[in-house]
């Protein structure tokens, strides 16, 4: 069981998270809605700094999601954030949405050295439980309005809805500057290879990596339009998932949340540092070097999110 570092003999690969949801409770000791341990985000992070990566893009999924967004990256040159409405939250905006993207406005204005996406938006047909399809549909388009306006790539988010998903940002490819990355991303590869076509990069996580079909599908995505994320604390490799044969990695982890260590990851609960693990399983896949893959996604992040 190896430490936090990541390296490659002595010399330690970069890396960035594009999709880490820091505001979760869970990284503030609460579980659904019970206390286990204290605050541990600074542990988080530390680990995730030792572990090699460079920079983490906090996912925001709603606005009431802004001000712990900010304040967990005010104050840190490697931590940004995005700002949007999650397909499933996208209800939220239907009582005032005029009030509602003023807001939206507002804080990408106020925090403009710190944003540097817009989203998580997009579609999700397998919660429409939570939103339904067309109040989905209205304001992702709608969305796209703020990435026009602030000259801003999209972080999207897409499940089971490729289709319609695909047609709205066809439709507006034209006013779209900076494109974007579909994160999360466990579809078909001829959605992959649309997307691509069009300009927006994919970015994989645990949940890219389930089954056979995710790896045969990650395998034929050109590294050059490929970025990697955690998704913490959700999406993290299990062992049941097929891509969990190339994890060499592994961390000191406690299995009850009332055990919490400091040096210890806690079981069931993803953190930024475990997106190695992905590097690793798309080497295997891939065949190819850790370094090189780490290089090549690192450089990919940097021209999207990070470039003048």
């Amino acid at each position: 069981m190896r430490r936090f570092g990541f390296a490659l003999g002595d010399k330690m690969m970069k890396m960035i998270d594009i999709g880490a949801n820091l505001t979760d409770p869970m990284f503030q000791g609460i579980y659904n809605g019970n206390a286990k341990h204290g605050p541990d985000l600074s542990h988080v992070l530390n680990r995730g700094w030792s572990g090699g990566l460079d920079k983490i893009i906090v996912t925001v999924g709603t606005l009431s999601d802004c001000g712990s967004a900010f304040d967990i990256v005010k104050n840190d040159e490697r931590l940004y954030c995005t700002v949007g409405v999650h397909p499933t939250y996208c209800g939220q905006c239907e009582t005032d949405p005029d009030a509602y993207f003023a807001s939206l406005c507002h804080e990408i204005e106020s925090h403009r050295d710190k944003v540097i996406a817009v989203g998580e938006c997009g579609l999700d047909y397998d919660r429409l439980h939570f939103c339904e399809k067309d109040v989905q549909q209205r304001f992702f388009e709608k969305q796209l309005d703020l990435a026009e306006k602030y000259n801003l790539p999209l972080f999207l988010h897409c499940r089971n809805a490729h289709d319609d998903f695909i047609a709205i940002l066809q439709r507006n490819l034209q006013r779209l500057p900076k494109r974007g990355v579909v994160h999360s991303f466990d579809g078909p590869l001829v959605a992959a290879e649309t997307l691509i076509a069009a300009g927006f990069y994919i970015g994989l996580n645990g949940c890219s990596l389930k089954t056979e079909d995710n790896l045969a599908v990650v395998a034929s995505i050109p590294d050059e339009w490929i970025m990697i994320e955690t998704d913490s604390p959700w999406c993290e490799i299990r062992p049941s998932h097929a891509g969990s044969k190339y994890v060499k990695s592994k961390f000191p982890t406690v299995k009850k949340k009332e055990k919490w260590d400091p040096n210890s990851l806690i079981a069931g609960r993803c953190e930024p540092v475990m997106i190695c693990q992905v590097l690793e399983v798309l080497a295997g896949v891939k065949k190819k070097s850790i370094s090189e893959l780490a290089a090549q996604y690192y450089n990919n992040t940097m021209k999207m999110f990070f470039s003048v």
